[in-house]
Formats: structure tokens, C-alpha cells, sequence
């Protein structure tokens, strides 16, 4: 497992459900199109791993997410309000913290995360408070046309534990409920990319596949999901493209995960909703951006 979820006021409810089917997401009471060019990326590596070179999880806290994931379903997608549907598109897209998370966390302006994680704070995902992709109202079964979301992350900072332990975060996407001590892409319904050795994970305990190089302080990346109808099945064609300092730096096809080892594509081909995902561990100093006119990247 590379080094690096149900959100906290969650958690409790569903630690004492005596029924996986009596889970439904939160109600939402209170994002954008791009369409990214992924016909000029490389072919994406296919090298993968049983463990990170870099640190890994305990067995126990992936023990444990397994469990959570194979006793708890993927939320039903349900119908945006009008409430909701204008909080998205004004991108006032804020984080929940989960209880993991020790730190500082901040939303300066709308759709602006600010975070400053401890040197010894464990695995954790904080999660955008609402979906970035809607499945009942933005699949492109529903709509005719390809949706495309994305967000970007500025890393501002690393601080090494005491022990010389490493410090990091992963940036993707993740169908709810997730188990918030874990990375996005290492549990159903996730994927990320992460920083510390730059594997891409797609419901992925193990150790990644080989993608980009780590990314250093001063740096911002994104990540891009974009849905495609596909007429010959129920699913979507995704393609997940990576942008580094505003520019293309890699992509691949979701279903080039769908082999023995990979663990599937569940929750990913939009059918669910999907929400923002920034994982973290050890002392990280970050901003993230949700609103297109913070974006370094300049969707066409």
C-alpha cells in the first residue's frame, strides 16, 4: 500500500447500522465542464507494485477499510436541489474533516481549501462537501454530452516526522461513503495520484502503478475526470488526465484498470456520484482551488 472515506459526522452512523442498506448519502442542502484533449497523451506506464518504496499503511487500518468497504454499499445517486445544483455551480465547494485529519484547515475564499497537516498525522481524506459529479443529472446518458470535473492542489509544503517518517498527499476522486483513514485509490469506488512517488491508484491496496515523478514543493497538479457516453454498454468511457503547473502530464483510460490484479473500476463509471478527494499523511502545507478562475490550467 502506497503511503498514503466516510467523513466523520458519518462515521458514527455508520459504525452502528445493523443493515448495509439502511446507508444513504447525506442529504445535500446547500462544479464546472472543461473538456481536456486526452488524444495527444503518451500511452500510460503499465508497471505495478505489491508495496510503496516509499512507507506504506498498517495492515490493521487496511484491514479495517476492507471490511468497512465490503460491508457498506456505494450511496444511491440521488437528485441535486435547485439549493444544491446553484452551491455546485458557484463552485462553493468546501471540505469535511475527518477525525484523522490533525492540523489546520481553512476555506480563505469559495472553493479554496488552505491546510496544514502535523508531522505525525496519519492517513486521512478530507472529502468535498458535495459531489463534483452529480450521476442522475450529469451522466452523459442524462445529458447527451461528456461532463468533465476537476480541481487543483498547490503543495506549499513537506515536514518530516521526527523518526524521519515520510509526509505527503494523494489528489483524485472517490464515491461515497469512503473509509476517511485511507487515501483516495486505495479502497472501491477511488483513485488518485500520489504525491510521494507519483503511482496512480484505481481501487488499489497494494502499491500503485508506475505514472509520474514525485511532485515537489511548489507545485500545483490536477486532476481531470471526463465521461464519455458509450453506446455499446451502460458505462461510461472516462479518461483521467493529470495536469502539472497548468500543463498535460499524462492520462489514461479508466478501463485499462479492469484486469485481475487492478481491483476493478466499481463506483468510477459514472453511475455514482464522485466527489473531491485530497489525501494526506505526515506534515503537509496546501491549497487547493475548485473554482476555474483560481485554476492554473486553462480548460479549451
Amino acid at each position: 500500500m502506497s503511503h498514503l472515506g466516510a467523513p466523520p459526522s458519518y462515521e458514527d452512523s455508520l459504525a452502528s447500522s445493523t443493515s448495509p442498506t439502511q446507508i444513504q448519502p447525506p442529504p445535500y442542502h446547500n462544479w464546472q465542464e472543461a473538456v481536456p484533449d486526452t488524444s495527444i497523451l503518451p500511452p500510460p506506464p503499465v508497471s505495478g507494485y505489491y508495496s510503496s518504496g516509499t512507507g506504506n499503511a498498517s495492515a490493521t487500518d487496511a484491514d479495517r477499510a476492507h471490511d468497512f468497504c465490503n460491508t457498506t454499499p456505494l450511496w444511491t445517486p440521488v437528485l441535486p436541489s435547485q439549493t444544491v445544483w446553484n452551491e455546485t455551480n458557484t463552485h462553493s465547494i468546501r471540505p469535511i474533516q475527518p477525525r484523522e485529519f490533525h492540523g489546520k484547515l481553512t476555506t480563505p475564499s469559495k472553493g479554496q481549501w488552505k491546510a496544514s497537516s502535523t508531522d505525525r498525522n496519519g492517513d486521512c481524506a478530507l472529502l468535498s462537501h458535495l459531489p463534483l459529479y452529480f450521476a442522475a443529472v450529469d451522466s452523459p446518458f442524462a445529458q447527451g454530452r461528456k461532463k468533465t470535473i476537476y480541481f487543483e492542489l498547490t503543495l506549499k509544503g513537506l515536514r518530516a516526522g521526527p523518526d524521519g517518517d515520510a509526509s505527503g498527499f494523494t489528489v483524485g476522486f472517490v464515491a461515497g461513503p469512503y473509509p476517511s483513514w485511507r487515501s483516495p485509490g486505495w479502497e472501491r469506488g477511488s483513485l488518485g495520484i500520489c504525491s510521494d512517488d507519483g503511482c496512480r491508484f484505481v481501487n488499489d491496496s497494494w502499491g500503485g502503478r508506475d505514472f509520474t515523478t514525485p511532485v515537489r514543493v511548489g507545485e500545483t497538479v490536477g486532476l481531470v475526470g471526463d465521461s464519455k457516453e458509450q453506446s455499446k454498454s451502460k458505462k461510461c468511457n472516462v479518461e483521467v488526465f493529470f495536469t502539472r503547473n497548468g500543463r498535460a502530464a499524462g492520462g489514461w483510460n479508466l478501463h485499462e484498470e479492469t484486469d485481475e490484479d487492478a481491483g476493478g473500476v466499481e463506483g468510477l463509471e459514472g453511475d455514482f456520484d464522485l466527489y473531491g478527494a485530497v489525501g494526506l499523511f505526515g506534515g503537509v502545507d496546501f491549497e487547493s482551488c475548485f473554482d476555474p478562475a483560481g485554476w492554473l490550467w486553462k480548460p479549451t
